[in-house]
C-alpha cells in the first residue's frame, strides 16, 4: 500500500484527465483481441494497432475488444480517441486502485470492479483492477494480466449455443460481470474448505503456524469486503438505472447478479465471524494447554515437597541424628518416601487431578 501511494504522488501538479500507470506493471506486452459477431457469424483476431480495431465496427453486431495489460498510456490513449471516451475515463483506467465504481456518460457507460485471483502455495489472494465500457453496438473491456475468466464467454460467444449472439452490448457486458461474481463464489469455496482444515487442526493441536494462518484469512476477509461491498452499490445503481444503452431483458439478469453479489457479502460476513470464532478457539486452546502443563508441574512439585522434606532432614548429618548408625535407616527411609509419593498419587487421582 505503501508504495502504491508513493507512485500516486507522481501525479501531482498534473492537470485532470492526464493518464499515468499507478499499480504494478503485471504483463510486457500489451495485448489486443477483437471479437466480432451477430447471429450468423464470429469474427475474432489480434491486433496489431488501435486504429484497426476502431475502423472494424460494421453497422450490425456487436464488436467485443478487449485489452491486456494498462501500462501502456500511449495506447490508451489512441483507443480511446477512437472511441471518444472522455480523459478521465482513461484516467480511471490506468489507475489501478480504483474502488469499483459506474459512471454514466450518454453514449457510454464505464464500470470498474475487483478481479480477486486465489493465492497458490500459501500465498495470499491477488487484486486486479477490471475495466468495462460498453456502447449501444460495442464493449471494450481492460485487464492487468493474464488468466482472464471471460474465456468461458468467449467460448460461449464461438460456440453459438448462447444467447449472447442474439443479444446486444448490453447482455455482453452482463456476462462480463457475471463472470467476476461467479470467480468470487469459486474463491470463496476454497477459503472455506481453508477454514474447514484449519478448525480441525486446531481443535488437534494448536500451533503458531496456525495464528498466522488466521492472520492471513482476516486479511484476505478484508480484502475481499472492501472488493466487493462497492459492487453491489454498483449493480444496484446499474439495475435501477435509466439508461438507453440497456435493454429492459438485461435489467432482469442485472437484477440476478445483484442478488448473486448480496449473496457473496453475506458469505463474507458469515466467514468473518467465522474466523473471529477460530481465534477464539486457538486462544482458548493454548490456554487449556498451558492449564495442562501447569496442572502436571504442579503435582510433580506437590509430590517431591514431602520427599524433599524427608531428604533435607536427613541429609543434615547430626552426630546424635535418630536411625544414623542403624542398618535399615536408609531403606527405611526410602519406603517412606515412596509411601508418601504414592499416597499423595492416590488422592489426587481420587479427586480426579489427575
Amino acid at each position: 500500500m505503501t508504495r502504491l501511494m508513493q507512485k500516486r504522488s507522481r501525479k501531482t501538479g498534473l492537470p485532470p484527465g492526464t493518464a499515468v500507470h499507478i499499480g504494478e506493471k503485471r504483463t510486457e506486452r500489451t495485448r489486443l483481441q477483437l471479437l466480432h459477431y451477430d447471429a450468423a457469424q464470429v469474427t475474432e483476431r489480434e491486433l496489431e494497432g488501435v486504429e484497426e480495431g476502431v475502423n472494424l465496427r460494421p453497422g450490425t453486431g456487436v464488436t467485443w475488444v478487449h485489452v491486456t495489460g494498462v501500462h501502456d498510456v500511449a495506447l490508451l490513449d489512441r483507443l480511446g480517441r477512437g472511441f471518444g471516451l472522455h480523459p478521465l475515463v482513461l484516467e480511471d483506467i490506468s489507475n489501478t486502485d480504483q474502488r469499483p465504481k459506474f459512471e454514466d456518460y450518454g453514449d457510454y457507460i464505464y464500470v470498474v470492479l475487483k478481479m480477486l485471483h486465489d493465492g497458490t502455495q500459501g500465498q495470499e489472494i491477488k487484486t486486479e483492477q477490471v475495466s468495462i465500457i460498453f456502447g449501444k453496438d460495442y464493449v471494450l473491456s481492460f485487464e492487468e494480466a493474464e488468466p482472464t475468466v471471460f474465456d468461458p464467454v468467449r467460448e460461449r460467444i464461438r460456440a453459438g449455443r448462447a444467447r449472447t449472439r442474439e443479444r446486444g452490448a448490453d447482455y455482453l457486458a452482463y456476462s462480463l460481470l457475471d463472470a467476476v461474481v461467479d470467480n468470487y463464489f469459486a474463491l470463496l469455496e476454497q477459503v472455506g474448505e481453508r477454514m474447514e482444515e484449519l478448525h480441525g487442526a486446531l481443535l488437534a493441536s494448536p500451533s503458531p503456524r496456525m495464528q498466522q494462518s488466521l492472520h492471513q484469512l482476516r486479511r484476505e476477509m478484508v480484502l475481499l469486503r472492501k472488493s466487493v461491498w462497492p459492487l453491489r452499490e454498483v449493480l444496484g445503481g446499474l439495475e435501477r438505472g435509466q439508461s438507453g444503452l440497456i435493454g429492459k431483458e438485461t435489467y432482469i439478469y442485472l437484477r440476478d447478479v445483484y442478488d448473486h453479489t448480496v449473496h457473496v457479502i453475506d458469505t463474507i460476513e458469515t466467514f468473518r465471524d467465522m474466523i473471529g470464532g477460530l481465534m477464539d478457539i486457538y486462544l482458548m486452546s493454548l490456554s487449556n494447554r498451558m492449564n495442562e502443563i501447569m496442572k502436571v508441574l504442579t503435582i510433580i512439585a506437590t509430590i517431591f515437597m514431602p520427599l524433599t522434606f524427608i531428604a533435607g532432614v536427613y541429609g543434615m548429618n547430626f552426630r546424635h541424628m535418630p536411625e544414623l548408625g542403624w542398618e535399615w535407616g536408609y531403606p527405611l527411609v526410602l519406603l517412606l518416601m515412596a509411601t508418601a509419593a504414592g499416597g499423595m498419587l492416590l488422592f489426587f487421582r481420587r479427586k480426579k487431578w489427575i
